[in-house]
């Protein structure tokens, strides 16, 4: 059995989901899953309770298909309506007020040179995030999972830039994403793409947490209903991952389909997602 007393919340909880996924026939009960993860069932509860103020069993029902199946129906009405308000109607942005800022050709063009750039790791409910906020506004945010190469893979967005490492500041950061209600401070998200990525990542602006939308959903929302392929292939190319939400498009059959970043990690964020819309709602 793996060792986890050194695990985070979200290595136990990306470890349930892994073997759930691997037992789904079994319908393996809490008794079960808590035997699993090397804890008691009053600590595995704890455990749950912590990472999304929400009992097992909640969470449990939040990974179901036919939970994805009906948050698709909920949230493509919301994407429909704010598409048909436009970019200025009351759809416009999720919760945390996020906008958007497309770098110009010339900023491309000059590579960050004159820019001092903070970057550093901090943590989230989701596991360690590397994460970049230039003049204009946050810049990169993924999760490197040990992975090699993480920062030069950042770095290499904005080459001429200054980058100052600031674990602290990225904490400070990091808190205001994954914790909306401690701020509800404005965050602005600075991009670089062609005017197709730019278009398809504010349409993502306009999924709020606890909904999901298809592909073809979005393509339409985005301006481009015959392009849902290019569409999901300009998703996988978003750098600044969960606060350009592109974890709330799953396929139409309710299946997540895959995320950059470890299709574990995109269920999780949604289940989280979904208990947290929840229990708000209560």
């Amino acid at each position: 059995m793996r060792e986890w007393a050194f695990m985070s919340d979200y290595q136990r909880i990306a470890e349930i989901i892994r073997y759930l996924d691997g037992n789904f026939v079994d319908q393996p009960d809490l008794a079960t899953l808590a035997l699993r993860a090397g804890l008691s069932e009053s600590h595995f509860h704890h455990v749950f309770t912590d990472w999304v103020g929400a009992t097992p069993k909640e969470f449990l029902q939040c990974l179901t298909v036919s939970h994805a199946r009906r948050l698709l129906l909920e949230g493509e009405s919301v994407l429909t309506a704010a598409y048909e308000s436009g970019l200025s109607g009351p759809g416009r942005l999720h919760d945390l007020c996020v906008s958007l800022e497309a770098a110009s050709p010339g900023e491309i063009k000059a590579g960050g040179q004159g820019w001092k750039i903070t970057a550093g790791y901090a943590s989230t409910p989701f596991g360690k995030v590397l994460i970049a906020q230039s003049p204009r506004g946050v810049c990169w945010l993924s999760f490197p999972d040990g992975a090699t190469g993480a920062w030069e893979e950042m770095a290499s967005q904005w080459p001429r830039a200054e980058w100052l490492h600031s674990d602290g500041a990225a904490q400070q950061l990091a808190d205001q994403i994954f914790q909306p209600s401690a701020s509800r401070v404005p965050i602005r998200a600075h991009v670089r793409g062609s005017d197709f990525q730019v278009k398809v990542w504010r349409a993502l602006l306009r999924i709020p947490p606890g909904s999901l939308v298809s592909y073809g959903a979005l393509a339409m929302a985005a301006g481009f209903p015959a392009a849902s392929r290019a569409v999901g292939t300009a998703i996988g190319q978003n750098a600044i991952s969960y606060l350009i939400p592109c974890h709330r498009v799953i396929r139409q059959t309710g299946v997540m389909g895959n995320y950059r970043w470890d299709p574990i990690r995109k269920r999780a964020m949604i289940a989280w997602e979904g208990c947290l819309s929840a229990h708000a709602s209560d």
